[in-house]
């Protein structure tokens, strides 16, 4: 027995953060090495003979932190072989994607998903809109002094009560002053109403935490303009080819809208009613879902400036305008509501 307890009392120190470090530090650094190759180009930049290392190596540093916590060995080294592992588990057996994956994803899959899970509150938003529109429309045709209440004077250019039908069919791009649409200035107020929309759905979002009020405020006040407008138009006779020069784009740019105000209602629902799940937790959990719908939005917004900017002043017949702006539509729809194989497995 005596003997070997000197024995005993000397290798029991002999195992140290340095000598543990030595003997295995190499593999740990051979690891790194192949999983920064890996994450910057690729599994195809490795060799065969990288592939075959790569597990072993990984198996190697999954050893050595299995010993650094039994033997409670220092923090630091524990955290880098913690790190390793971690980051060697992802890029092993993760399933990793490029970025065109992840873009084909989110355009096929993720954006559609999100716009469909919110299908109640885009229903919700969109009869708001509809609301404020036929509010302000009823309003104006009933006393047309209404209408300097709900679109300022400075951006009318003088498409209010007071013109004339030939004035303001001129400004739709028909009638003598068709090609001069800039002399007009009916542009002014197309600008106006796209920024103004566009401001309003992004303000509907972001406001949505306050429990979903001023985002349905703001979304009533959308249509507040354009039923005005509407009802200027419309008692000239000249409601549809009005309709013709909105719908173009505004088939767009109202979905879009109602997809905003959506997003904010579904984060202020959230935080209304969080069910079994804290309010910040439900409220986290629905940001996650409008994010991507808000995304879709921007996108939408942008081609809603692109069909206002080019499509409404390069075609001036209406039932050209209806058509395009109805097949927008139903390609929006088609897009966000048709069924994917993905969904059905």
């Amino acid at each position: 027995m005596g003997p070997t307890s000197p024995s005993r009392a000397i290798d029991a120190p002999s195992f140290s953060t340095s000598r543990f470090r030595a003997e295995r530090e190499a593999d740990w650094i051979a690891f790194d090495l192949l999983l920064t190759k890996l994450e910057k180009k690729g599994a195809a930049a490795l060799s065969s003979d990288e592939l075959l290392q790569l597990p072993l190596l990984y198996r190697a540093t999954l050893s050595s932190l299995s010993i650094a916590r039994a033997t409670s060995l220092d923090k630091a080294l524990l955290g880098h072989l913690e790190a390793l592992s971690i980051r060697g588990y992802f890029l092993v057996y993760g399933v990793r994607e490029s970025r065109l994956d992840r873009l084909r994803r989110f355009f096929l899959y993720d954006w559609p998903a999100a716009v469909r899970s919110v299908w109640k509150e885009t229903i919700v938003i969109a009869l708001v809109i509809l609301l404020g529109a036929l509010t302000s429309y009823s309003l104006v045709a009933s006393n047309p002094e209404w209408y300097f209440n709900f679109v300022p004077e400075g951006l009318s250019g003088g498409r209010d009560p007071r013109a004339t039908a030939e004035f303001l069919q001129s400004t739709l791009g028909h009638g003598k002053a068709a090609a001069g649409d800039e002399k007009s200035g009916m542009h002014v107020f197309a600008t106006y109403l796209f920024t103004h929309n566009s401001r309003v759905s992004i303000l509907s979002f972001a406001l949505g935490f306050a429990f979903g009020v001023p985002t349905l405020m703001l979304e009533y006040y959308q249509g507040i303009g354009i039923g005005a407008m509407m009802a200027v138009f419309a008692g000239k006779g000249l409601g549809l080819d009005f309709g013709g020069w909105l719908f173009i784009h505004g088939t767009t740019e109202l979905f879009a809208a109602a997809l905003s105000g959506a997003a904010g209602l579904r984060i202020g629902t959230a935080v209304v009613f969080p069910g079994a799940r804290g309010r910040l937790q439900a409220a986290a959990d629905a940001g996650r879902t409008a994010g991507k719908v808000m995304v879709g939005v921007i996108l939408m917004l942008f081609v809603a400036g692109l069909l206002e900017g080019f499509g409404r002043t390069m075609i001036t017949d209406t039932a050209l305008r209806y058509a395009i702006g109805s097949l927008m539509l139903l390609l929006w729809i088609a897009y966000y509501y048709m069924p994917r194989r993905k969904d059905v497995t």
